[in-house]
């Protein structure tokens, strides 16, 4: 079963962090656990229509939380940090975040 690019991004990242990486044309999304990334760069570019000069990923672990007695842990995932290239656009989602 081939994978489409929405499958590989989950969702975007938003943190004060993230948004002021924005303005050096670094985006942060979540992505799938199992991928690598040549296929997360081939996704944002489908997705997006940019060019990525670089992909920087790392695996965020999950928090253990507590309800009371019961204890518990959050999933882990994966968090990719996309570089745009000089002379590309910028990704217009993140824009209106500012």
């Amino acid at each position: 079963m081939q994978r489409t690019a929405y499958d590989i991004i989950k969702r975007p990242i938003i943190t004060e962090k993230s948004m002021a990486q924005a303005a050096e044309k670094k985006y942060v999304f979540e992505v799938a656990k199992d991928v690598n990334k040549i296929e997360i760069k081939k996704a944002v570019e489908q997705v997006f229509g940019v060019k990525v000069q670089k992909v920087n990923t790392m695996n965020v672990l999950g928090k253990m939380k507590r309800q009371g007695v019961h204890t518990g842990k959050r999933p882990d995932w994966k968090k990719a940090i996309v570089t745009l290239t000089a002379d590309s656009k910028t990704i217009e989602f993140f824009d209106g975040m500012n």
